[in-house]
């Protein structure tokens, strides 16, 4: 998978298709889009099928469509960029005291619980 943020309108796909928990065609996605915004279905179709190449979105054919389902949910996509940013640091160690010292009280009590779930490598 391609290692960066996605563009304005790659995300607002991906938030639509991973928002339907199933696989979903370019008409599906369009229709969604043009609630908000005005968009062409080529416009629609190619930035599916640019995702599909940098890896973020299957297909298989259905008909003469393609339907699409993400290859990652939005958490992984949220913990890949997490991990890229930390990679940017020369010292990690302070990168993560800073970002500790950030966190809301529900972020710090959604970390606490999920090192209980996932204890550091090495202690099982």
């Amino acid at each position: 998978m391609a290692g960066q943020r996605f563009g304005e309108l790659e995300a607002a796909v991906m938030d639509r298709i991973w928002s339907y928990g199933r696989p979903a065609n370019v008409r599906e996605v369009l229709e969604d889009l043009q609630q908000s915004r005005t968009i062409a279905y080529t416009t629609v179709m190619t930035v599916m099928d640019n995702l599909h190449k940098k890896g973020w979105l299957r297909r298989k054919r259905q008909g003469r469509a393609y339907i699409y389902e993400p290859v990652a949910s939005r958490e992984g996509y949220t913990a890949k960029l997490m991990r890229e940013a930390l990679a940017t640091s020369n010292n990690q160690a302070a990168a993560l005291v800073h970002f500790l010292s950030d966190l809301s009280p529900e972020e710090a009590e959604a970390l606490q619980a999920a090192l209980k779930v996932v204890p550091p490598r090495g202690t099982t």
